[in-house]
């Protein structure tokens, strides 16, 4: 993505400009989005198209740790389910990306060997974001040397919710920059909101603009550290931004709702919303992710159910 986009060149001159850029987008009809949301959220879908569902899930999902106790065991772990969800179908897909702190990027690139499943790592202070800019780039960058595939960064809210939209532009656009390795390649961006912190699907609307105008490769909902994470709402609101945004550019950005999703039957809301939304375009890992790691435990039984008619037992799937 360029640096500045020609159509926007002028919305991100002064905080000035980008103010005034953002508060004319339209308003969000708070009742129509949540109410159209619950609508598309009630479809059903047929046993094969069930079957289709689940391994696209599957494909979707970045498992995930981000924990004070995590260890190398188990980052290694992790990756070895990434890569075999279930030891006794070889026919599961894989999941889309092992996601990490920087610190067992090299852990998890050892563990992967190559296999076809991403390397993701959160920088920035996650997940607050509260550290100068030097320290957010440092650890960004550390992540990338050590084999990140994809940075989840977190925009400083602090400034955002202050009204400081051109500090949390730049900010991004510092990140992306960190992300291009010495050989010119570059990890994808994923920009996190933090939508729960932000208050109003306003200021979601908003926050989209200004991470896509900045160059993240995908916009994503939240760290999973907080109260309120993904919502329908909240995911459908943030689709109809890229859409609208592709629409304007020409450019495709992803979406990535974490934290919350945990049922097969929450799973496919969320790609009903992304067919419905977006269309086709979207359906894939490279554009639509699910930070959601429980979440594979009940697709595994799910897809076990279709096949064999019965649920497995307490032991078929692992516990993260």
């Amino acid at each position: 993505m360029p640096t500045t986009l020609p159509a926007f060149a002028d919305v991100t001159t002064s905080d000035s400009a980008l103010r005034r850029f953002l508060h004319g987008l339209p308003g969000v009809d708070a009742v129509g989005l949540e109410a159209r949301a619950a609508a598309l959220g009630t479809r059903s879908i047929k046993t094969t198209a069930k079957a289709y569902a689940i391994d696209l899930a599957i494909s979707m999902i970045d498992l995930t740790t981000l924990e004070g106790a995590d260890t190398p065991g188990k980052v290694r772990a992790l990756a070895a389910k990434a890569v075999n969800p279930d030891p006794t179908d070889r026919t599961t897909p894989m999941t889309a990306a092992v996601c990490v702190y920087p610190d067992m990027v090299a852990t998890a690139k050892a563990a992967l060997h190559g296999a076809d499943v991403k390397i993701a790592s959160v920088a920035t202070a996650f997940p607050a974001g509260r550290a100068a800019l030097p320290v957010k780039l440092a650890d960004t960058r550390d992540a990338v040397a050590a084999g990140a595939d994809e940075i989840d960064m977190v925009i400083d809210r602090g400034a955002f919710l202050a009204g400081r939209y051109l500090d949390t532009y730049e900010l991004i656009k510092a990140v992306k920059e960190a992300c291009v390795r010495e050989d010119g390649s570059a990890a994808r961006l994923k920009v996190i909101f933090e939508t729960g912190e932000l208050s109003t699907y306003d200021n979601i609307r908003r926050a989209s603009w200004i991470g896509m105008l900045a160059g993240a490769d995908f916009i994503k909902t939240s760290t999973g550290k907080v109260a309120v994470n993904a919502t329908p709402a909240n995911t459908l609101l943030m689709l109809e931004a890229v859409r609208d945004f592709k629409a304007q550019t020409g450019i495709q950005i992803g979406v990535k709702p974490a934290g919350g999703i945990r049922t097969t039957k929450d799973a496919i809301k969320f790609l009903v919303l992304v067919n419905e939304t977006v269309g086709e375009d979207w359906l894939s890992n490279h554009w639509f992710r699910f930070g959601a790691s429980s979440l594979l435990n009940d697709l595994l039984m799910q897809r076990q159910k279709l096949s064999t008619g019965r649920y497995s037992g307490p032991d078929y799937v692992t516990v993260d």
